[in-house]
């Protein structure tokens, strides 16, 4: 996966991710004409963005493609976690500043998080 989603890069991926299943670039324009006014082309132009950036795999499909994600979300925020991490001269000084800036909901949720890899719960989601 290369580098942070602009935008309208996130909100096409938030329907992909959403939708669950192979999806056509049609599709995606329909479920993002619901918020906004959005070309074809715009559509099928920003998705073959994210397949270059490898967030998204393609198919062909009769004369179309069909689109899945190559992670879940959740993976895609790790990995740009992941990619913050290395690129800091002090990879604590980083990490306290994050952690400063957590809201009480994130520092529990980063709370369980930990309860988990460690063993100590078992995780009360299923990941996708």
């Amino acid at each position: 996966m290369k580098g942070q989603l602009g935008d309208l890069e996130d909100a096409v991926m938030t329907r992909v991710w959403r939708l669950n299943r192979p999806v056509t670039v049609r599709e995606v324009m329909l479920e993002l004409r619901r918020e906004r006014t959005i070309a074809y082309t715009t559509v099928m132009t920003v998705m073959d963005k994210v397949h270059r950036k490898g967030l998204l795999h393609r198919e062909l499909d009769g004369r179309a493609y069909r689109y899945t994600a190559v992670a879940t979300r959740a993976d895609y925020a790790a990995a740009l976690m992941a990619q913050a991490w290395s690129h800091g001269d002090c990879p604590t000084q980083a990490l306290v500043a994050f952690l400063g800036g957590m809201s009480p909901e994130q520092r529990d949720a980063l709370d369980e998080a930990l309860r988990i890899v460690r063993g100590d719960e078992e995780a009360p989601w299923t990941p996708t």
